[in-house]
């Protein structure tokens, strides 16, 4: 499959706060994951499918908050994309903590500044599929920040610029 080149994503979801019943309660940690198995499903209804490692955080966190978010990645963006694919990695706070976001009105999830399209989901379906859960997602909001950039792609294991 290193053979089919595929976009690259940033999926993110905010933890829900630590005491749901406390507004005043902090706000939980917000997540990110480089994702390239991300495809649409289905346009009526807007639905995408967002594949992720079996007992990973995000597998874990999308299991409890359904509202996520993806931000698709531009060729420029290639070092957030490396940033958040790190395996064991620094807590994802610092991972943020220099890359421009806005957080969405739907999901409340970072949403990554200068991405070449941004959506916010809320999660439809879980499907086990091996190693892996499949996340169905109905698109709630679909955002065109950036027009300019080409897309960030990824084929025979490493990211790659299109032209």
């Amino acid at each position: 499959m290193s053979r089919l080149a595929s976009g690259v994503v940033l999926v993110t979801a905010q933890e829900p706060p630590l005491d749901p019943d406390d507004p005043l309660a902090p706000r939980g940690e917000d997540v990110g994951m480089t994702a390239t198995a991300f495809v649409s499903v289905s346009l009526d209804p807007p639905l995408v499918l967002v594949s992720l490692r079996e007992g990973s955080r995000m597998d874990d966190l999308l299991d409890e908050q359904p509202l996520w978010a993806v931000s698709v990645l531009s060729e420029s963006q290639r070092h957030i994309a490396g940033r958040f694919a790190m395996k064991g990695r620094v807590s994802d706070r610092l991972l943020f903590e220099d890359i421009p976001y806005t957080r969405g009105e739907a999901s409340g999830a970072p949403l990554v500044g200068g991405a070449l399209a941004t959506l916010e989901c809320r999660t439809e379906q879980h499907v086990p599929a091996g190693d892996h859960t499949l996340v169905i997602g109905r698109v709630l909001t679909a955002r065109v920040p950036s027009a300019d950039g080409k897309p960030l792609a990824y084929f025979r294991g490493r990211y790659r610029q299109l032209g």
